[in-house]
């Protein structure tokens, strides 16, 4: 794939992060997401969340900020959850677009060229897939398993639900409500989409090697929990079917306006 760098595609970005002990790779990320941004868009904001950090992440994102006037953090007293730090970033965003991903550098923003450019008429959502993922080899066997149960479980047709690249229509929030406050929150926010009929597209992205820090997900005392969670999603969106009750609440609601 090549790309245009001087071509603007895109009327405005917000790039969102959400972080925890991150200390050793969020600056690389908000530095390397302001160059991608300026390839793509005049209009641009990068939005950080600290979700209760207990290194330096804090102390070098107020710092950044005072460097970087695009660069907006948000501030969480305590640990809430890798899902509360999206939803914060996401609440923030003012683009008409959000750019998401992780502060681990396990992915590279100036990737972000490879969503702009699988936009087309009617993509609501550019989702990355990865050409390989780079873990140690027990992560890669629990993640292979984890993304057949989740894609079999909840009807997905993603190639790869758990690759945290996207680039989201900022307006598909205002139709769909996200409520986990932990790293189930991509698969809510998928199946919500898909059900909801939002157009996808896909493009391959690298997938690196963890230069800094612990994953918090898929460790093994939180296998339990991680089930837990994934359980009760599954229950409310696949058998309940609760965000599709609520759509066709707003639906008959604004019929009723008309």
């Amino acid at each position: 794939m090549t790309f245009d760098a001087n071509l603007k595609q895109v009327s405005s970005i917000s790039a969102v992060f959400p972080a925890y002990n991150d200390a050793g790779t969020i600056p690389s990320m908000v530095l390397t997401a302001l160059v991608a941004l300026r390839q793509v868009t005049d209009d641009y904001e990068v939005i950080v969340t600290n979700d209760g950090s207990s290194d330096n992440t804090a102390l070098v994102l107020d710092e950044l900020a005072t460097r970087y006037p695009e660069l907006k953090v948000i501030h969480h007293p305590q640990n809430q959850g890798y899902g509360s730090a999206l939803r914060s970033g996401f609440g923030a965003s003012s683009k008409e677009w959000i750019f998401y991903t992780d502060g681990d550098a396990q992915y590279d923003p100036l990737e972000l060229v490879r969503l702009t450019q699988g936009l087309s008429d009617g993509v609501d959502v550019v989702n990355g897939y990865k050409i390989s993922r780079h873990d140690p080899w027990i992560r890669v066997v629990i993640g292979r398993i984890y993304h057949h149960i989740v894609k079999i479980a909840f009807g997905f047709k993603l190639r790869d639900v758990d690759c945290d690249f996207r680039l989201i229509r900022r307006d598909v929030f205002n139709h769909v409500e996200l409520e986990s406050t932990t790293g189930t929150i991509c698969l809510e926010m998928v199946k919500k989409f898909q059900d909801a009929g939002y157009r996808f597209a896909e493009v391959p992205v690298n997938h690196y090697y963890r230069s800094y820090g612990r994953s918090q997900f898929f460790r093994w005392k939180h296998l339990w929990s991680t089930f837990r969670h994934l359980s009760e999603l599954w229950f409310k969106l696949v058998v309940r079917k609760d965000h599709l009750w609520d759509n066709n609440t707003q639906a008959e609601e604004l019929r009723g306006t008309k």
